[in-house]
């Protein structure tokens, strides 16, 4: 077997490959991690604390939501202060010594950045909406109004309503694409962007090793304010104005290339330091695959592909792998299956008496992927999307649409550490949202004590793709994909990788194309090589080369 051992891994990563190409990425939202001073709300020094949770796991870095000075109406995308850290989770005291203690124990740390939009109370707004001839009149998107006092355009909110708020003060009206506390950053400003190069530039100092950029294709808008054409009537449900639209105009503008490759040249200077943006929309791919194109722009890219899909597929697999083909001058993809705004993967893709073996069958799958793979927090433990009533919800998008968007606080709930804590061990006090039972049941202390349990299957699959060539590092041809089953080998010159997977309740024929001969390498759910699959078995099988 050419397998590498975790030193070996990692030095093979440090002379021939960038630590990120391949890694596995663990999103922490902080605000449900772990409270460590009783509010109820996870902080900085509580994932400092359990960050022996996440080196266990093996991964290479983790993703930090944003924790930075904020009014919280929108759970910290709105930024009024990019430079410190908010009192709920501490004090940049606290984000050193996370740092610190990530880096000795061998984790990359990347976090937020929010290049689209500010809080309305961050000092830039506050001074730019006092006139129209103030230092800061142009940082933010004004307009005025049209002959009849109706907004500049017929843009629509993503949260609901227009996008368009009026301000008396200026006598004009403010772009925000998402809350109406979120106003829109005027990125096509040289100053603007030089300011937000030097919000990095702070954190860099600090010592982060990469960012996440945040709805990066909302970031600059047509100067003209054009009109969105009408959405086709697609079949689904339009539960906002914004499903309505085409989003031509308020987003996407090709001049983001430009200032993304000023973001990366900034990075590159700090030395492997990652790029990931997220882009979604019903362009997201195109957008992915040009954010990323060549050598001057982001290192990564993650979509939507897995995140709002109903179910999980062999051809909806086979698709998002080939849509990025190993090719000179394509962007390396990443991957996520959840995350802090799509709900649990375990609750969209399989019913509840199927979840333990299908929780089992897509971490072996996530882990075979080609990209990067990113886990959000409690996906380890096989957590599920709970039903938060409606007086205790804190989504702003869900109470504005209730009951016709689904709430993403239902993937936002706490992480349980001890299933024998009336709180999980999350915190002394209640938490800000609900654990749910079936999570709490879901306890981290009562996986890592078990042999069998997800948790520990996730430490050995992470180990397997970080100390194999083939898997973090090998290119993706695919096998065979039907209704139920799904077959693709991973490699690399020196070692070949087949991964057959059955992601269907019942039994599947194993694909009378593969001899299923090699070296078994990891199976779960009882699959063997070249026998029948049994429901949502899968397994990986070294070949000779």
């Amino acid at each position: 077997m050419n397998r590498l051992s975790r030193i070996e891994a990692a030095e093979r990563l440090t002379t021939a490959n960038p630590w990120w190409r391949g890694a596995a990425i663990y999103q922490v939202y902080p605000r449900s991690y772990l409270d460590t001073n009783g509010d109820g709300i996870g902080d900085l020094p509580g994932v400092t604390a359990r960050l022996d949770h996440i080196a266990t796991l093996g991964v290479d870095a983790i993703w930090l939501s944003p924790f930075f000075t904020s009014p919280m109406k929108d759970f910290g995308y709105d930024v009024a202060d990019y430079c410190d850290v908010d009192p709920i989770f501490g004090a940049l005291a606290d984000f050193d010594a996370l740092i610190a203690r990530a880096h000795a124990l061998g984790i990359k740390v990347m976090i937020d950045q929010v290049y689209a939009h500010t809080s309305d109370l961050h000092a830039w707004f506050a001074e730019s909406r006092t006139s129209r001839t103030n230092a800061k009149a142009d940082w933010y998107v004004w307009a005025n109004p049209k002959a009849d006092g109706s907004p500049p355009c017929n843009w629509q909110s993503v949260f609901g309503g227009p996008a368009w708020t009026w301000d008396a003060r200026r006598g004009q009206y403010y772009l925000h694409n998402f809350l109406s506390g979120q106003p829109q950053l005027n990125c096509h400003l040289g100053a603007v962007q030089e300011a937000l190069l030097g919000v990095a530039r702070f954190w860099l100092d600090r010592g982060v090793d990469g960012f996440r950029l945040d709805a990066l294709n909302f970031a600059m808008h047509d100067p003209a304010f054009t009109d969105n054409p009408p959405a086709p009537d697609d079949g689904k449900a339009r539960t906002r104005p914004f499903d309505f639209q085409q989003h031509r105009y308020n987003q996407s503008h090709a001049a983001i290339p430009a200032f993304i490759e000023r973001i990366r040249a900034l990075a590159d200077s700090y030395d492997a330091v990652f790029t990931m943006a997220e882009v979604g929309g019903d362009q997201a791919l195109s957008e992915m695959q040009l954010y990323t194109a060549g050598d001057a722009r982001l290192n990564s890219a993650y979509g939507f592909d897995f995140l709002y899909a109903d179910r999980l597929t062999p051809n909806l697999v086979a698709k998002a792998q080939g849509d990025w083909p190993d090719r000179a001058g394509v962007g390396w993809p990443s991957w996520a299956f959840e995350n802090h705004d799509a709900p649990r993967a375990i609750s969209r893709w399989c019913a509840p008496q199927h979840r333990e073996a299908f929780a089992r069958v897509k971490m072996l799958l996530l882990a075979a992927l080609r990209g990067n793979i990113i886990l959000y927090q409690g996906e380890e433990l096989g957590l599920d999307q709970i039903d938060i009533p409606f007086e205790q919800l804190q989504d702003p998008e869900a109470i504005a649409n209730w009951p016709l968007t689904l709430s993403r606080d239902g993937a936002r709930t706490p992480m349980p550490w001890t299933a024998q804590d009336e709180h999980g061990g999350f915190s002394s006090a209640p938490p800000w949202l609900p654990l749910g039972a079936t999570n709490l049941a879901q306890a981290a202390d009562r996986q890592i004590a078990d042999p069998a349990s997800l948790l520990n299957l996730t430490i050995r699959l992470l180990d397997l793709r970080r100390s194999n060539e083939a898997l973090r590092l090998g290119d993706f041809d695919l096998l065979h994909a039907d209704e139920c089953t799904l077959a693709f080998r991973r490699g690399t010159p020196d070692q070949s990788v087949v991964a057959v997977f059955n992601l269907a309740a019942a039994a599947a024929i194993w694909p009378a194309d593969l001899d299923g001969g090699g070296v078994l390498l990891v199976s779960v759910n009882g699959a063997a090589p070249g026998e029948m699959l049994p429901p949502f078995g899968a397994l990986l099988v070294e070949e000779s080369v």
